[in-house]
Order: structure tokens, then sequence, then C-alpha cells
């Protein structure tokens, strides 16, 4: 049993893990951390799991990004770089877990909760939702290496864009960009990848060990880690903290 984290295996191949904190818009804090660290292990080395799917709970949120109600402690670039580079490391082992990704967006997918999408091979997204790498309006970048996996995925034009207006999109706009892949009505996601199912799993594995091969030998794990650094040196400004305080007093 999980507490952050519903993780459900159905007779098809698919594991769905759904972030389960819809009071806090399903937000990232170190529990949630903590047990998908535990599931990606798990699910890696399940021979009855083909496909591995995150979602989220409730119909509000995929995920807002990190709890900054929590982070807000975080002040120090060493502090930053901790809950960073750890939440970095989940990214880079869902990039490159053995077995395709999708992230089904059942809601709003908001900084770091578009990085985790980025990091699943395909997105799919509900209509009207509201999708955005709004990081620079609190001061700061992508802080788990996302935008090292964006520039992988997306014309760089594009990913750039993105990256650099922080503007929030609807899911219609975010297709058209390239970030979206489908949009979906939640109940018929699984037509999406039904064609993935009928494969072996050693099918599946072996055309996604040649793209992690790709990126390997790229040296995406050293781009994101230094893309997690920058991040955190600009945790440590007062700006980024002005921001933060800007944002949790606006909730209030």
């Amino acid at each position: 049993m999980y507490n952050t984290l519903i993780v459900e295996k159905n007779d098809h191949g698919y594991m769905t893990v759904s972030f389960n904190r819809p009071e806090k818009r399903n937000a990232v804090n170190f529990l949630l951390m903590e047990e998908l660290e535990t599931v990606l292990s798990n699910a890696a080395g399940d021979d009855e799991v083909k496909v591995l799917v995150l979602t989220g709970e409730g119909s509000q949120a995929f995920c807002s990004g990190g709890d900054l109600s929590e982070f807000q402690n975080l002040y120090t670039e060493e502090e930053a770089y901790t809950m960073l580079s750890r939440m970095g490391e989940i990214l880079y082992r869902l990039a490159t877990f053995p077995k395709p990704t999708i992230a089904i967006l059942n809601g709003s997918a908001i900084g770091g909760g578009c990085e985790i999408a980025t990091a699943c091979d395909f997105r799919l997204a509900r209509r009207g939702i509201k999708i955005g790498f709004v990081q620079g309006t609190l001061g700061i970048t992508t802080g788990w290496g996302a935008a090292s996996l964006l520039l992988e995925k997306l014309p760089v034009q594009n990913a750039m864009k993105l990256l650099l207006d922080a503007k929030i999109h609807s899911s219609e706009n975010a297709k058209e960009i390239g970030f979206i892949d489908e949009i979906v009505d939640l109940e018929e996601w699984g037509e999406f990848a039904q064609g993935f199912l009928c494969h072996e799993p050693g099918v599946l594995m072996a055309y996604k060990k040649i793209l992690v091969k790709k990126w390997q030998d790229g040296g995406l794990k050293r781009r994101m880690e230094a893309e997690i650094r920058e991040c955190a040196k600009l945790w440590a400004t007062e700006a980024h903290h002005v921001a933060v305080s800007h944002f949790l007093n606006k909730k209030k």
C-alpha cells in the first residue's frame, strides 16, 4: 500500500500509477518521491508489465509540480540541490525505463508536472486542460532535468518557446506545438497503445533499449545534472524566494 500513489495492474499488461494527492493538486512531496522510486524499481523487473502509465487522481490536476508548501524551507543552493537532484534521478529513471511509458494528463500539468510528463515516451491529454512550464515565473528553470529531455523530443524552436515563455497553454495548443501526442477522452486512452500490447515484452524492451542507448551516448544524464545544478543556483536567489512567498500568499 502507498500513501501518495495508487498502483494498479490489469490483465492486458498495463501498470497504472496515479498521483494521489488531489487536495494538493497531486503535487510532489518527499514521500511521493520515495514511493515513486519504489514503484519504478518494482515495475522495471515485473514481467507482467508491458506499459507503464502515469496519471493523476481527480479531474483537476495531473501534477502541479513540487509542493512549495513543503519545499519552501529549502533556502540554500545545496538544500535545493538535494531535493532537485533526487527528483532528477527519478525523471532519468522514468525516461530510461525499459518499457514504454505514457503520461495521461487527466487535468492540469504545471511546472514539475510538465517535467514528469516530458520524461514519459508519450503524452495524452484531456481536452481543455492547462499545461505550462511556468518555472520562469518563479525565478527558476526546470529543476528536475526536463529541459534537456524536452530538447530531445521537440523541435528546438518549439521546446525553447515553451520554456522561455513560461506560459499556460491549452492541451489543444500543446498538441500543435508537439508536446501532446493525442487529445483523448479518458475512458478511451487505452486505444492509443492497443497495438503495443499484442507484442511480446522483449520486442517493446528492445526498441526502448535503442532509444535509451541513443541518450546514453549523447550524455543525457550529464546534461540533466548540469541543468539541475543551474536551477539550484537560481533557487537560492532572492528573486525566487520572493516569487514563492507571493505565490503561497496568493493561494491563502
